[in-house]
């Protein structure tokens, strides 16, 4: 591995962090029972989803080409590419959308029925996939010459620890914000939805436009 393929691969980890990123400071938003336990649990499930999608990526990749060859593979390519972004789109503005609502509905309810949003595995875990779906098509990038079926595992792990150091600082930031608005959870959970809405209009506008 060149000096020059470690610099992309560190810089796709970079660019796939930063979803993961948005995500964790809407965590640390929304989340109300935080603690260091939760955020080393969040960070590790963001850090391992950012390197197992590319990973499956590659290796779908692989296979379309096994089983349509080369010419037929790119247009089964750009078949996946589409599909990857707007699965990635939709899962995001569901939950981000789902949040909203719930922040919305908080702040039309009696002060006594209002309630913390607590910290939930099952829901960090489909974020975690939500905010992963997108990076499937970076193993196309790195089936085209970055990585092997060696180097791959090895490009996959920096990717994991880039994105696990910034979604520790994320999660942070989160947590900072979130004490800008002690008492109004109902703000901090439509703040978190909405970034996640506009996290998958962004990567539907970047697929489309190249942004």
């Amino acid at each position: 591995m060149t000096l020059e393929i470690l610099i992309q691969i560190v810089l796709f980890g970079v660019a796939l962090a930063m979803d993961a990123f948005a995500i964790s400071i809407t965590d640390g938003l929304i989340y109300k029972d935080i603690n260091s336990k939760k955020s080393l649990f969040i960070a590790l499930v963001f850090g391992l989803m950012q390197m197992l999608m590319p990973l499956i990526g590659y290796f779908i990749i692989d296979l379309i080409r096994v089983i349509v060859g080369t010419n037929g593979g790119e247009t089964a390519i750009n078949i996946f590419k589409v599909v990857v972004a707007w699965v990635s789109f939709a899962s995001l503005d569901i939950i981000g959308g789902k949040m909203i609502y719930e922040g919305i509905n908080e702040l039309i309810k009696p002060l006594e029925e209002k309630k913390e949003k607590l910290f939930s595995i099952k829901e960090v875990l489909i974020m975690g996939v939500a905010t992963s779906i997108d990076a499937l098509a970076v193993g196309i990038s790195l089936h085209a010459g970055l990585s092997t079926n060696v180097t791959i595992w090895l490009h996959g792990a920096i990717i994991f620890i880039i994105t696990f150091i910034i979604c520790i600082i994320g999660l942070f930031l989160g947590g900072k914000i979130s004490k800008l608005f002690k008492g109004k959870n109902e703000i901090t959970l439509i703040i978190g939805g909405s970034i996640l809405v506009l996290l998958g209009v962004w990567i539907i506008l970047s697929h489309y436009l190249g942004i």
